[in-house]
């Protein structure tokens, strides 16, 4: 096999690279790794963070071919981005893709999107300096579905990141959400040019809507970042975190199948990323990852499948998953932001 583009001689482990596989996402000349390393983690949504932890399971996912990283502002309101950024020092910029993120920002529902062009400009510049580089590989509107009108990401947001890879700030565009029909819609309608997207919780064990769009999102020559195999800590054997906006038959069904791999001594997390790894037409599989407990055995999963042990837990959780009437939570998260600004406007201000 041959060597990725990233790879550095002195830098990385050679047998370890080549034993990954890597992919072209999308439109973009960029080869991915068929895992990849998210960072939502490295803010404080998914716990404390431990900022040597970080920085081991960085070196340690790019030196064992891991090359593409995925960030943005919204993830502890610019925590991750900067804590990234600490753990990225002495490793050399050729070996890895960098993507971050425009649109989603703070915890305050009043203040937490905004898709304007002149924010998404502001928004790049502090995304490069807390990540301490100049450019990043791949820039995408996140959650477009938060959006008072798709049009609006049509004729400001998408035009303003064009801008922003026109100044060599970045070098693709992407967009993120969860309803994956939005995504398809916003692709179809744009005239900016969409390199990528990353769609989460939609190509999982308990919800497969992506496999839907691939070969139409493939007929675009649009890259896919199928990103969150353990569904935002649904899928593991710890309890899933307080937030999590999934309905309470989701939660109790989970709920089932976690305990079930608890009594056999398996990890639901394993099961859920080797289900995500099977699916073909995806460029990577983008996890979380804040620990090296956690990176092992991603990896683990990705070189060597699952025991005849988990193969069989494998099989009894998904005849679990198989008793779901409702596999999704699309339209709730956002009926409550709408909800809430609806609220807020009438108001006349924020309450908080």
């Amino acid at each position: 096999m041959d060597l990725p583009e990233t790879y550095v001689k002195g830098f990385h482990d050679e047998n370890e690279v080549r034993k990954m596989k890597y992919s072209t996402l999308g439109s973009t000349e960029l080869k991915v790794s068929q895992l990849s390393l998210g960072t939502a983690a490295f803010s404080y949504f998914y716990g404390d963070v431990d900022l040597k932890e970080c920085r081991q399971v960085v070196h340690e996912a790019i030196k064992k071919g891991i090359n593409y990283i995925d960030t943005g502002p919204w993830y502890g309101h610019g925590q991750a981005e900067e804590i990234l950024g600490k753990c990225l020092e002495g490793i050399p910029r050729k070996a890895y893709y960098l993507a971050t993120k425009v649109g989603r920002y703070e915890k305050d529902p009043s203040l937490m999107f905004d898709f304007s062009a002149e924010k998404s400009k502001r928004s790049i510049e502090d995304s490069l300096s807390r990540l301490g580089t100049d450019y990043v590989d791949v820039i995408q509107v996140h959650d477009i579905e938060f959006a008072p009108s798709l049009d609006l990401i049509l004729n400001e947001t998408l035009p303003a990141v064009q801008g922003i890879v026109n100044e060599g700030k970045a070098k693709y565009i992407g967009l993120t959400g969860y309803p994956v029909s939005t995504l398809w819609e916003c692709i179809e309608r744009s005239h900016v040019p969409i390199n990528m997207l990353l769609s989460y919780c939609r190509l999982t064990m308990i919800d497969d809507t992506l496999t839907k769009f691939i070969p139409r999102l493939q007929g675009k020559n649009v890259g896919i970042v199928n990103a969150a195999a353990q569904s935002m800590g649904l899928l593991r054997n710890a309890e899933p975190p307080d937030w999590h906006p999934a309905g309470e038959e989701i939660k109790t069904v989970c709920s089932e199948a976690r305990q079930y791999c608890k009594d056999k001594g398996v990890e639901l997390g394993k099961l859920a990323l080797y289900y995500s790894l099977q699916h073909k037409g995806t460029a990577t599989v983008l996890v979380g990852m804040n620990n090296r407990q956690l990176l092992d055995f991603n990896l683990q999963v990705l070189h060597e499948g699952l025991s005849p042990n988990e193969l069989a837990a494998y099989n009894h959780v998904l005849k679990i998953f198989e008793k779901l009437t409702v596999r999704h939570w699309e339209n709730i998260e956002v009926e409550n932001y709408r909800k809430f600004i609806s609220s807020e406007a009438g108001g006349g201000g924020c309450s908080k």
